[in-house]
């Protein structure tokens, strides 16, 4: 059996940005020996995969799968279209998507070496984007939506909402694969954010020559203009007046899980 050292292996790692696992194997596979390890990883583009790791990845597919109380979501990013929309990259998304229904999102481990062989196959960045299983509880209603093009899914949304019928419910999940907030309510923003775009808007408002004793309340309507284009509950569903608050009524959205191809 090959001797080498934890140490050893970080340091291949170090050295070529491979996997744990992989690095291991190629000590195993050349005594120990760091160097012909590089050598061996390199042989089989395992060097050539990681070096693409931090590379652009805005292209991809998503899966839902639901089950009578659960739903689970996963999706896989590429850099290309073209790659996304193969059989074999459609078909691991779903599969993945699956068994994080049946096993939660740390399943997903269990096929990294599929991912990786992706990865040299498209010789493309190919990896894990949003990963999430909501499982309801008494009293709530899960939904899930699944927008496709040139058949994958580009745009998965699932809900979970309380007080509400499947039939309201699904209705917001449409509303939301259309519109793609980034947020729920306005408490998940950051405050930094909203101050960065207050001070934007403050000097936007200068610029076109309002009074001053104006500024505050123009700024204070813009930057709750900007907060509600990003928040789901306070968005005009499918683009009217009324907000999704109101057409809740004394419905909730507990949880939103929202993921975009290209965002």
């Amino acid at each position: 059996m090959a001797s080498f050292t934890a140490k050893d292996v970080q340091e291949l790692r170090r050295k070529t940005g491979a996997g744990m696992m992989d690095c291991k194997k190629a000590l195993e596979a050349t005594d120990g020996d760091i160097d012909a390890g590089v050598q061996w990883l390199r042989e089989r583009g395992i060097v050539k995969a990681a070096e693409r790791v931090g590379r652009e990845a805005s292209q991809g597919a998503i899966a839902i799968a639901s089950g009578a109380d659960s739903a689970a979501l996963v999706e896989l990013k590429a850099e290309t279209d073209f790659s996304a929309k193969a059989a074999d990259f459609v078909g691991l998304v779903g599969e993945l998507a699956e068994l994080v229904l049946a096993d939660g999102p740390g399943a997903v481990a269990s096929r990294q070496a599929d991912i990786d062989n992706l990865n040299m196959v498209k010789k493309e960045n190919i990896a894990l984007g949003t990963v999430v299983r909501f499982e309801s509880s008494p009293g709530t209603v899960i939904d899930t939506y699944l927008h496709r093009q040139d058949g994958r899914g580009i745009v998965g949304v699932i809900l979970e909402g309380q007080g509400l019928s499947q039939e309201a419910l699904h209705e917001i999940a449409l509303h939301a694969a259309f519109a793609k907030p980034k947020y729920l309510d306005r408490e998940e923003i950051p405050a930094e954010d909203i101050e960065t775009e207050r001070v934007n808007l403050l000097e936007i408002t200068k610029a076109e020559g309002k009074p001053e004793a104006a500024w505050p309340k123009i700024v204070d309507g813009r930057v709750n203009a900007w907060i509600a284009d990003r928040v789901l509950l306070e968005q005009g569903v499918h683009g009217e007046k009324e907000s999704v608050s109101q057409r809740l009524g004394d419905g909730r959205i507990l949880r939103m899980a929202l993921a975009v191809i290209g965002a």
